[in-house]
């Protein structure tokens, strides 16, 4: 397994990592004996890096995890946990907390469910538009003086909050997603993590099933949350699956899936990129495993370039609403 570090100075990962959020909620019914086998898999080929998070499943992912990392020495998982989003009993989405004491909060009942006593990197879902960044960081960093928190990082947080944030405490990476089909960080958040030192965790890499070469106009409107996003939607989806068959056509020259050459990109935009697989099912696992072995040359990352130009994909990555709540875009 080839290895990226985090941060400047920060520990070396598996230069993929798994994403675990579709093992317990947004994509429909998980098999937990499938979910825990692979993460298991995971572990064999190498992966360090599992990304949960605390409201994931509302609890239900960090308890799948203890499951499925117990007996692996505590040391060989790099687990990243993502807080302050609030649900409901019934699942619902209720908005978000970031003040310092519910961020002390969160972590007590995330470590009783990971059975562990840190965490690895500690970052809030998305930015609390009622809490000053300088706030929740400085409540991470109480952890990390504390031996709770080993990294902070952000998610889904703009070029000017990554440079409050980091002026607190130094940030580790910031979680955005980025893919063939999601390039706006390139514009100002990318150079401004290049500038600081500061790792991308990407994403999304497969635009939610988009880029896996496998997602048809038959399951447009399949129930989760895809039916409201607009590159799944009307000719939206017609054009960006347009862009997906001229990417086969690469994917095929090099005797690769379509999947594998859109995680291979990613893979190539930086050794400070690192990306996510979310993955619910061992077979999930084969494409990532297969872009670590494939090489882009600069005329195959130039194809690419034409085949899938940034401004012909069609939707943004979340409803209107959203993206307005993001503010990163």
């Amino acid at each position: 397994m080839k290895t990226r570090k985090i941060g400047t100075n920060g520990p070396e990962v598996s230069a993929i990592g798994l994403g675990c959020m579709g093992m317990s909620d947004l994509y429909g019914n998980a098999e937990r004996a499938e979910s825990i086998a692979t993460i298991h898999e995971a572990l064999e080929k190498g992966v360090t890096l599992f990304d949960t998070g605390d409201f994931y499943g509302v609890g239900h992912n960090e308890l799948l995890l203890r499951e499925a990392l117990q007996g692996t020495k505590r040391e060989n998982a790099f687990i990243a946990v993502k807080t302050g989003v609030l649900r409901s009993p019934d699942g619902g989405w209720i908005g978000m907390d970031n003040r310092p004491q519910a961020i002390k909060n969160a972590l007590a009942y995330t470590l009783q469910r990971l059975g562990t006593d840190y965490i690895d990197l500690y970052q809030p879902a998305r930015v609390d538009p009622n809490v000053l960044i300088e706030e929740t960081i400085g409540a991470m960093s109480d952890l990390v003086k504390a031996g709770y928190v080993k990294h902070i990082g952000l998610s889904e947080a703009n070029a000017e909050t990554v440079r409050k944030a980091h002026g607190v405490h130094p940030i580790s990476w910031l979680q955005i997603e980025y893919s063939l089909f999601s390039r706006g960080i390139e514009a100002e958040i990318l150079p401004t993590l290049r500038e600081l030192g500061i790792s991308l965790s990407a994403y999304g890499v497969l635009s939610r099933g988009l880029l896996s070469g496998k997602w048809t106009k038959e399951r447009q409107g399949q129930i989760d949350f895809r039916s409201f996003a607009p590159r799944f939607m009307g000719e939206n989806l017609d054009q960006n699956l347009a862009l997906v068959e001229a990417l086969r056509e690469i994917a095929e020259e090099k005797q690769a899936t379509v999947a594998e050459i859109a995680i291979s990109w990613v893979l190539t935009q930086g050794e400070d990129v690192i990306p996510l697989i979310g993955a619910r099912k061992r077979t999930h696992l084969a494409d990532a495993f297969g872009a670590l072995a494939l090489e882009l040359s600069s005329a195959d990352l130039e194809k690419i370039e034409r085949a899938v130009p940034a401004d012909k994909v069609a939707g943004t990555r979340y409803a209107k609403e959203q993206m307005a709540m993001l503010g990163v875009e």
